[in-house]
């Protein structure tokens, strides 16, 4: 019988892309791959690429209140009911709201890896908070290992769970297929286009883009890709009337959020720099430890996009030292604006800048090699184990 793994996420699972491609790899090497998730808002049209060996099911997005949460109770009774049913080999279970499933059924005898791509807000103490943490304490000390996306996360859900389960460390990098072809920069092309995607919230895309680009001449534009979401509803059209204000309608370009990351990926590679920025201070743990976690540079590299990071000292070593890109103070039009000017009047540095990048995701910083040491536990555990069967 085929191996078997059940992804449980309790969101669109197509929007982490290291969901999308830890699953590629495993149903590449024949393993069968099932995914349970829900709509998300704002991304509901992101989708997994298609493949023989991987299957989708989903149930429809619940907004805040009493039904989400008979909704989300009715989820995890659907997930425990699937793998009964199903037999998976292995649960991989990915952020907190998949814990509660997730540690019933490691205690039913399926091995389980934890994959936690954002860490818990410790800003709210409501009771179902308290209930999922507890249950993400007693997950991450009975799985069989947790995967999270750098050193900092590791000391962190140590610390918070006091786990002396094995903690893997994977970036969130592309997959070698999606790496574009080497750009053919046009003599005389004195255009410089920005690129961003993700989501679309003050903390990433902050409006001094928008204030920067008004400084600059008119041969820099702005294309976006991307969804809003639940905490900044409004915030695209803040952007928009933002530009209108300073006449830079005509230099932005939206393109909502684009189902397919291949065709993500190609209007990436049309653009010059790629738009990386975290806040240089911030309250939320997750935006202070962000280094590998966010596949946003990886993603422009891979299509040979120059970078523009915050200038903080850990983004600042990995990216602008070793020569993939610039830095400047997010909050700082004018630190923006300057970085910009930079590009616009160097533009064979900076395509120089994109194809260094572009090698460095081909030979080293690619998800095949990042997930290679989780894959090898994977089929390590399967060794001599059956799953349980059916009760």
């Amino acid at each position: 019988m085929a191996k078997r793994v059940l992804y449980v996420q309790y969101t669109n699972p197509a929007v982490y892309p290291p969901l999308l491609h830890s699953a590629c790899i495993l149903a590449d090497q024949g393993w069968q791959i099932r995914f349970l998730g829900t709509g998300a808002h704002g991304a509901d049209d992101l989708q997994i690429p298609p493949h023989k060996n991987i299957a989708i099911s989903k149930i429809g997005f619940m907004s805040a209140g009493f039904r989400q949460k008979l909704h989300f109770a009715l989820f995890h009774l659907w997930v425990i009911f699937v793998a009964l049913l199903w037999r998976p080999n292995w649960i991989y279970a990915s952020d907190l709201l998949s814990c509660p499933s997730a540690v019933c059924l490691k205690l039913i005898g399926f091995h389980v890896v934890y994959h936690e791509h954002d860490c818990p807000t410790r800003s709210s103490h409501s009771a179902p908070l308290a209930l999922l943490r507890e249950s993400r304490r007693r997950l991450t000390r009975a799985v069989d290992f947790c995967v999270v996306p750098n050193e900092q996360r590791a000391r962190m859900l140590k610390e918070d769970v006091m786990t002396n389960r094995p903690i893997l460390t994977v970036w969130n990098c592309p997959m070698r297929g999606e790496i574009q072809q080497p750009k053919q920069g046009k003599k005389g092309d004195q255009k410089l286009t920005l690129f961003y995607h993700g989501s679309i919230v003050p903390s990433r895309l902050p409006l001094d883009i928008i204030r920067a680009m008004a400084q600059l001449p008119e041969e820099i534009m702005l294309r976006i890709a991307g969804y809003e979401t639940i905490g900044h509803r409004g915030y695209l059209s803040t952007l928009r009337h933002t530009a209108a204000e300073y006449g830079l309608e005509n230099r932005l370009e939206f393109l909502g959020a684009i189902p397919q990351r291949a065709d993500l990926l190609t209007r990436c590679r049309e653009a010059n720099v790629g738009l990386a920025l975290m806040p240089l201070q911030s309250a939320d743990g997750n935006e202070l430890t962000m280094l590998g976690a966010s596949n946003k540079p990886f993603d422009y590299m891979a299509c040979g996009l120059a970078l523009l990071v915050s200038d903080l000292p850990d983004w600042t070593e990995l990216y602008v030292t070793n020569g993939f890109g610039k830095s400047c103070d997010p909050s700082d039009s004018r630190s923006i604006a300057d970085a910009l000017r930079w590009f616009l009047a160097h533009a064979p540095e900076t395509a120089a800048m994109g194809e260094e990048g572009r090698k460095k995701i081909l030979a080293e910083w690619n998800y095949e090699k990042q997930f290679a040491a989780v894959a090898d536990r994977l089929i390590q555990a399967e060794h001599g184990w059956n799953a349980p069967a059916p009760m």
